[in-house]
């Protein structure tokens, strides 16, 4: 394609589409059907130009011509509550449902992972000799040690506030880092493994498994449920970049990149929670019974909010992401 015979054949109609958007506010209506008609004209050229003879000038000024068209075409609008509560209803659990088949078996092998970590560290005197001091490990494990008090160590409001801050970044990092091919998250999946592992085999050593699974299930259901969605939903992004499926790599990535984005304003509600249950719930002087049957409560709800909010959302079409409307129009490609 000869390029500058092609610019001045249509330079006139760039110029009369960037002279009606200047004017846009006090258009008639024959000139708003002009407008949107040399809008997607200028797509088409910019389609053209991108595939046939790029020239990075050119389409650079197409490129913003073609943006404040469609901006002026389609309108912007301004997030609602009712954006919010459609989030809440439909596209978080949506998103969660969609991507049960990473977390699900990524939640069940981190736990074999802890509980392996466990029984290895609680077996081998060795190993925990590596990991401290005998003297330490007796004040980490004794009745009122820092297993114990850790809970109780801060006021409950900073305490929440402070795990909550920790969680919600490390699930805020495997969801971004997941599109390293996933690498990063595996890492972090097993450090949080390693030291709920390391847990278990110092408490369990001691005889006091009950009392370490008695302050650890309340909020660590909930918790490890979250970071475990978190790791699985990066993974997929990972291996988005790998195998994009029948969509572009481009398209793939930019979906499920904006499904995980909202995936971490979700999770980091279902972190507020968790962290409200560990800084109030975990070191209150509730029964033990009580304490686990209020974070059983609390991941059953969320399972049932997932399988049959986020399920029936599903499978009426929700992906999670943007709605329609809102999504970058897609510049038609040329033959």
């Amino acid at each position: 394609m000869d390029l500058d015979v092609f610019v001045s054949a249509h330079r006139a109609e760039w110029d009369r589409l960037d002279a009606l958007l200047r004017n846009q506010r006090h258009l008639s209506g024959a000139e708003v059907d002009e407008l949107v008609a040399l809008y997607q004209r200028a797509a088409t050229h910019l389609s053209v130009i991108q595939s046939s003879a790029p020239d990075p000038q050119l389409t650079g000024r197409l490129s913003q011509l073609v943006a404040r068209a469609r901006s002026a075409v389609t309108g912007t609008r301004r997030a609602s509550w009712r954006d919010v509560t459609r989030f809440l209803a439909y596209g978080f659990p949506a998103a969660v449902y969609r991507s049960r088949h990473w977390w699900v078996p990524t939640a069940l092998l981190s736990t074999v992972i802890a509980a392996l970590l466990g029984w290895w560290i609680g077996t081998h005197p060795e190993v925990q000799s590596s990991i401290t001091a005998p003297d330490q490990l007796r004040e980490l494990t004794r009745p009122g040690g820092e297993y114990e008090t850790y809970y109780s160590s801060h006021p409950a409001t900073s305490f929440a506030a402070q795990v909550w801050t920790n969680n919600a970044q490390a699930a805020a990092m495997c969801l971004v880092l997941g599109i390293f091919l996933g690498l990063p998250v595996l890492w972090i999946l097993f450090l949080n493994m390693l030291n709920l592992g390391v847990g278990i085999g110092l408490m369990s050593s001691a005889g006091r498994l009950d009392v370490f699974l008695g302050l650890i299930l309340p909020h660590g259901l909930l918790e490890l449920t979250a970071v475990f969605v978190a790791a699985g939903t990066g993974l997929r992004l990972g291996w988005t970049l790998i195998d994009p499926g029948p969509r572009t790599r481009r398209v793939a990535l930019a979906e499920e990149g904006r499904a995980a984005l909202g995936m971490a304003i979700g999770l980091a509600l279902v972190l507020f929670v968790s962290g409200a249950i560990e800084g109030f719930v975990t070191p209150s002087g509730l029964p033990t019974w009580a304490r686990i049957g209020i974070g059983i409560a609390a991941e059953l709800a969320f399972l049932a909010y997932v399988y049959v909010l986020g399920g029936r959302a599903a499978r009426a079409g929700e992906m999670g992401d943007l709605a329609e409307p809102e999504k970058s129009a897609a510049v038609p490609t040329a033959a």
